[in-house]
């Protein structure tokens, strides 16, 4: 048989008919006791005359064969249903009105003014509701939206919720097997812990539904599985599940329905290689060798059904299956979405021609950082061309990520290739995947669709289109109402529905201004785009400087100046007169209006520039603390590091360095580097960095300006010595107790030899920096900090970084005036020390942030990893858009600049001369707004950039 009958052709299974003459009924009645016992103690009845051998569950085999091509899919009256399999019983219905809606739908992705009505866990009904609604539907909860904008629910591709748990503790480890690299057998299910706290977290960033997939230590790491976020009364992984196999711990089918989609996961390039000590070529012989046994099981399979469908049954035994390996065969029979971890250009190609080999449908390449080079490559796939998962701007955290581009989501939407945008949750905390579309839209994805790249777009790939990621009728009731425009940054849910229920107890909102109503302006960044593609992902960053001495800045709409301590507004455009700001060899010579400035003007030179800002503004360069910026340019590649300090509590100290055993960042500073310079283009002009270090001591921290060529240019170190740091807490490679490194801590600090760094601390010359995270330890180092200053009568400067419970402690903190560092800037428990964060809101009222700044605390904010460092001006402008109104655009820029530098010790001159950012259309504080130049007193120029 050429084509096994599809599932619109099944119909009733006919045994084989055989002619039966009277003489063998008449053996037959006589002989029926034994007919009976032999049927009973064997594998098949025989029928006499044409002796045809039928095995017993020959019905069941024969649906089985029927079934092996039926391709998956929703059962043929799905769009029809009344009420969703999630239902969950006494939910009531709500009618959403006055609905700004954003559905998903490219027939119409907007609706304005509309009404939603959910019911028995699926939308009833999009429109404008009439007031018959009411005799139609019975009762139901009304909503008035108030023209707030209403999305899907966030569909997350890439997660590994519930396997990578929040906090994580090695009891909940379950990301990766290290059993083998090929593992289809696998299944994510089996690992889902229900007491993630990430659930709840993730919710209120208006995620819905998460595709966990095991972790990328193996070539084929397992079977994932779709998940809605919401808690069940069940409170079992299995009531999580969204469209399981009919029967999860059975190969069986229903025959009266078509399957359902699988998820599998694949890896490949540097992660199984580095876990398992391969080369590509021996992750690829892997992946071929496992494939060439589903194949052939396939084969035997096709074989077997080929002669049982045409009663043959003679010769043959069991239907060749095996439990091992049937996943994967499920792969070759093209019903199963594959999620490819892969990165190169190498990588993708291999596993391209893989899927033509065994000639399988991929269905996304995920994290992908180069798939914007290789378009073509993609497109001969097998069969389809698969979708790509990205991250905005997470790169270069190892060599193969190195060549990331902000610019691939749109660069492979204009080659017509589906793009996704992805948290791989916990690397990114999935509660803000919304800004991972935020971004790409920033860079030049469309509006609908960065949108669809997290909601439609992952439903359509996964097989789940009929019934998430769109606003319809007839589907899943996974609906968020956003304080904002989905695509202005900061949008927050005020509350969530999954299955028709709200998951937001008492949400707390956050005024925005009106403006953030609308879909933010962009920056053309067609030139980038295009430079991103001819240098193969490594565009030139090196800032040009100004040939003229002299600028003039018009139409600039703010000046924001350093005021020590703080930011101050020293100019604004009033009544729609643009303003003008003359630049002389690095320093401002005058700002105001063209009145005001016109005398400056006159003066100048012959040679000066003008440049229209169209809006835009001048204010002070941000400050980067927290990252290994400056020394360390791949993470993955030890080569690329300064090193890490020995720990002095678990390591032998040579004796070559006895008397110096706290290092100077400053002596291992490494320039130019990538994410240094794209820091530098987003506003970032200098860094704090001290000597990397998971021990006690980590050592003196350096000031410089991430826009240097080199140590010995003019201005590339500012501060040789800013801050001594230590680190108190946790670690798995730190093996003395919290108390022994306190008890450490106030050794070095009573007992301090003079002129030392510790000594200098204890005379209050230098700051003391503590990477701290739980309230318990930075309670300890309150107390230490009191004992030390009564001992030495001098003030101890002290500052907590990490901080992640500290808003537990404003009080005391403020009270004892010892600043902190947030890092991050918005919270997440990822460890045992960071599990009572505050969120913020919709789920609390304030955040850590707003708290510490209400009690008196001088507050900076920090980043974990040097990628991020390019976000800073979006991290202090998230952290105002959701205090309400209570940090102003002058205290939002301070965090990431003058208060940075007073608690990392960086002197008032120091700060005074610091760099000016130049924005084009907004200021810096604004995602529209594009950095287009520094003014540096220090180089005595403008650089552009």
């Amino acid at each position: 048989m050429e084509k096994l009958p599809t599932y619109a052709q099944l119909g009733a299974v006919e045994r084989p008919q055989v002619r039966r003459n009277r003489s063998a009924r008449v053996l037959i009645l006589c002989g029926v006791a034994v007919v009976v016992w032999l049927w009973s103690a064997s594998r098949y009845a025989f029928v006499a005359q044409d002796s045809v051998r039928l095995p017993l569950h020959a019905e069941e085999t024969l649906q089985k064969c029927k079934m092996l091509h039926v391709q998956p899919g929703p059962p043929p009256d799905f769009a029809r249903r009344t009420q969703s399999d999630r239902f969950v019983n006494g939910t009531g219905a709500t009618l959403l009105k006055n609905a700004s809606v954003w559905t998903g739908d490219s027939l119409q992705y907007e609706i304005h003014g509309a009404d939603i009505l959910l019911d028995k866990g699926i939308i009833k009904f999009v429109g404008h509701a009439s007031e018959g609604i009411s005799a139609k539907y019975g009762s139901f909860l009304t909503v008035d939206v108030g023209g707030s904008w209403v999305t899907p629910g966030i569909v997350d591709m890439h997660s590994h919720l519930g396997v990578y748990s929040a906090p994580d503790l090695v009891g909940a480890d379950d990301t990766n097997s290290l059993k083998g690299p090929i593992l289809p057998w696998l299944r994510s299910l089996d690992g889902l812990n229900t007491h993630d706290d990430a659930y709840r977290l993730s919710i209120s960033g208006g995620v819905t539904t998460a595709n966990v997939l095991p972790g990328s230590a193996n070539a084929i790491g397992g079977q994932a599985f779709v998940i809605k976020l919401r808690p069940t009364e069940e409170r079992s992984p299995s009531s999580m599940l969204l469209e399981p196999p009919y029967t999860i711990n059975d190969t069986r089918v229903d025959p009266t329905l078509p399957p359902r989609w699988r998820q599998m996961k694949h890896a490949c390039g540097e992660n199984p290689s580095r876990v398992y000590g391969n080369t590509r070529m021996d992750t690829f012989w892997a992946f071929r060798q496992a494939y060439d046994t589903a194949r052939k099981i396939k084969e035997r399979q096709d074989a077997y059904c080929t002669k049982a469908l045409a009663g043959e049954w003679d010769g043959l035994d069991n239907f060749p299956e095996d439990l091992q390996w049937e996943a994967l065969v499920d792969v070759v029979r093209g019903r199963v979405k594959i999620h490819t971890h892969c990165y190169e250009a190498v990588d993708l190609d291999d596993f391209v021609r893989l899927t033509n080999e065994f000639k399988f449908p991929l269905a996304a390449f995920h994290h992908a950082h180069e798939t914007y080079l290789v378009p073509g490559t993609l497109k001969q796939a097998y069969n389809n061309t698969p979708a790509v998962a990205l991250f905005a701007t997470n790169a270069r955290y190892k060599r193969e990520a190195y060549r990331g581009s902000e610019f691939a989501p749109r660069i492979l939407a204009e080659n017509g290739i589906d793009v996704v945008m992805k948290s791989d949750h916990p690397v990114l905390n999935s509660r803000y995947l919304l800004f991972e579309a935020q971004q790409a839209y920033y860079y030049g994805l469309s509006a609908n669709l960065a949108l669809s790249a997290v909601t439609s777009t992952p439903a359509k790939v996964l097989g789940l289109s009929h019934r998430i990621g769109f606003i319809r009728e007839g589907y899943d009731a996974d609906i968020v109402i956003w304080d904002s425009h989905p695509l202005a940054l900061g949008a927050t849910p005020k509350q969530v529905w999954i299955d028709g229920i709200a998951q937001i107890e008492n949400p707390y909102i956050s005024e925005k201004p009106t403006i953030f109503q609308s879909l933010p302006t962009t920056p053309d960044f067609e030139k980038e785009a295009k430079a991103a593609i001819e240098y193969q992902g490594l565009p030139p960053l090196t800032p040009s400087r100004a040939k003229a001495d002299t600028i003039v800045f018009t139409n600039v709409s703010s000046v924001y100046e350093r005021s020590w301590p703080s930011v101050q507004e020293v100019f604004s455009a009033r009544d729609g007169e643009p303003g003008v700001v003359v630049v002389r060899k690095g320093e401002i010579a005058c700002f105001g209006s063209w009145h005001a400035c016109l005398a400056s003007i006159s003066t100048l030179d012959q040679g000066f520039e003008y440049f229209d800002l169209q809006g835009g503004s001048i204010s002070p360069g941000l400050v980067s603390y927290g990252s290994p910026l400056g020394l360390e340019e791949i993470q993955g590649e030890q080569s690329t590091h300064d090193g890490e300090v020995l720990d002095p509590l678990s390591s032998v100290i040579p004796n070559l360095l006895a008397g110096n055993e706290v290092m100077l960042a400053v002596d291992g500073l490494q320039f130019a580097g990538r994410d240094t310079l794209l820091a530098y283009h987003a506003g970032v002009t200098s860094a704090i960095t001290p000597p990397t270090s998971q021990g006690l001591v980590a050592g003196i921290s350096t000031a410089f300006s991430t826009g240097a060529a080199h140590a010995l240019q003019e201005g590339a170190v500012i501060q040789d010595i800013a801050a001594l740091h230590v680190n108190v807490g946790h670690s798995p490679s730190r093996s003395p107790s919290v108390s022994s490194q306190i008890a450490a801590l106030r050794h070095l600090l009573l007992d301090a030899a003079s002129g030392t760094p510790f000594d200098r601390v204890a005379k209050g010359d230098i700051p003391l920096v503590v990477q701290a995270q739980n309230a318990d330890i930075i309670a300890s180092l309150i107390r230490l900090k009191k004992e030390v200053e009564a001992n030495k009568n001098v003030e101890l400067k002290l500052t907590v970084a990490g901080a992640a419970e500290a808003h537990l402690l404003a009080k005391d903190l403020g009270e004892a005036k010892v600043g902190v560092i947030v890092t991050p800037s918005r919270p997440f428990p990822a460890t045992w020390e960071m599990t009572r964060i505050l969120p913020g809101p919709p789920l609390t009222k304030d955040s850590a942030i707003t708290t510490l700044l209400a009690h008196g605390v001088k507050v900076g904010i920090g980043i974990l990893e040097q990628w991020s460092a390019r976000h800073t001006r979006l991290d202090v402008t998230w952290a105002a858009l959701e205090s309400n109104g209570r940090i102003s655009k002058s205290e939002a820029l301070a965090l990431a600049s003058t208060n940075l530098e007073e608690l990392l010790g960086v002197k008032h001159a120091a700060s005074l001369s610091g760099d000016l950012v130049v924005t084009l259309g907004g200021s810096i504080l604004d995602l529209e707004a594009q950095v287009v130049g520094i003014i540096s007193p220090r180089k005595r120029s403008v650089d552009w950039l």
